[in-house]
Formats: C-alpha cells, structure tokens, sequence
C-alpha cells in the first residue's frame, strides 16, 4: 500500500514558520503509513519585471498545482502579516480557482499554523485567515485538542486553532519545547485522520 501524501506548504521570511513546517513533518513521518512533503512559495515582489528563480536557493522546492492534487492531506503555514496570512501564500491561493471548480481539496484534510514577531500579534486571526480559502475548497480543517498536554501548558506559541510560535523582536525562529510538541502534534493528528479517510 502507498503511502499517504501530506503536502506541507509554506512560507517563511526568518526560518520561524519553515522550523514549524519542519516539525508537522516529522509529526507526520511519525505515523506508519503517512509521508510528508515540504514545499514553499515564492515571494511576491512589487516591482512588475521581478522573476523568482524555477528553483529556489535552499530549501523545500516551490509548490506545483499537481501537489494539491496528488496530495491527502494539507498542512499550510504562514507568518503573521497584521493578523492575516502573508501574500506570497495568498498569491498562491488565489490561483487555485480551477482546482476549486474541480473540488480537488474537498474532504481532505487539512491544518494550519504560524509565527508571530509577539505573543498578541494575530496569531489566531493570522490561523483563521488560512482556514477561510480552505474552507471555501470544501476541505475539512483540524485544529489541536486540549488533551495536547502542552497547549495548557505552553508559554509562548500554541493555540486550539493550530501549532504557532512567538518570534519576539528579533526574529527568533528557534522553537520553544513546547512549540515544537505542538507542531508535532498536529502533524501526527493531521496524519491519522488522512489515513482513516483514506480507508
């Protein structure tokens, strides 16, 4: 039997959101049965003849519109842009009408997750955000349950919308204990349910 396919995609300016992807991969790979697949978007520039290069520096590649459709599952990670998603990823969304019409994502599954430069700087407005486009594609959004020992504890990132960290001021993308737990977690969450949807 394949393995299950987890798309997670991302975008991330100062490592935060890329470690955090990093983590719900290896919630993913945890569970037997289930693969992660790293991948970003390019950034989006104001000046009209700016390319991206077809591959990036370092990094996961830059997504394809076939990995929405060969994917089970979605994880979509973003920093906070004043408590929304950041453009490059809502660039990204916003061309995915065809896969809409086609309802690709519908009855997937699928989570979220961010990077605040504060502890109040739109973390959850920031996941809910993401969640809307999913919605709109019929997807069905998990978030992580207070039975996560760490979401009670946790005294920076971590919320029941999905897994987040606390950059500060200086853009500290080194994740605390129980930021990491968390984004673990919901990879491992997002993993079981694509398999038993998968069954």
């Amino acid at each position: 039997m394949n393995p299950v396919q987890i798309l997670v995609l991302y975008y991330s300016r100062n490592g935060s959101v890329r470690n955090l992807a990093r983590m719900v991969a290896r919630g993913i790979e945890s569970v037997p049965g289930a693969c992660a697949c790293l991948r970003t978007v390019p950034p989006v520039s104001a000046v009209c003849e700016a390319v991206a290069p077809a591959v990036p520096d370092s990094g996961a590649p830059y997504v394809s519109l076939a990995d929405l459709e060969s994917c089970s599952a979605l994880a979509l990670g973003s920093p906070t842009r004043f408590g929304n998603m950041a453009a490059p990823l809502k660039y990204f969304l916003d061309g995915t009408g065809t896969q809409w019409l086609a309802g690709t994502l519908a009855g997937k599954p699928a989570a979220v997750f961010t990077s605040t430069a504060s502890m109040h700087g739109g973390q959850e407005t920031t996941l809910l955000s993401m969640m809307l486009p999913l919605l709109h594609h019929g997807m069905l959004v998990l978030g992580l349950p207070y039975t996560e020992p760490a979401l009670n504890s946790t005294q920076s990132g971590g919320t029941p919308y999905g897994a987040s960290h606390v950059a500060g001021a200086h853009a500290d993308p080194t994740l605390s204990e129980h930021e990491a737990d968390l984004a673990i977690a919901l990879g491992r969450r997002l993993a079981q349910v694509a398999l038993r949807l998968s069954a």
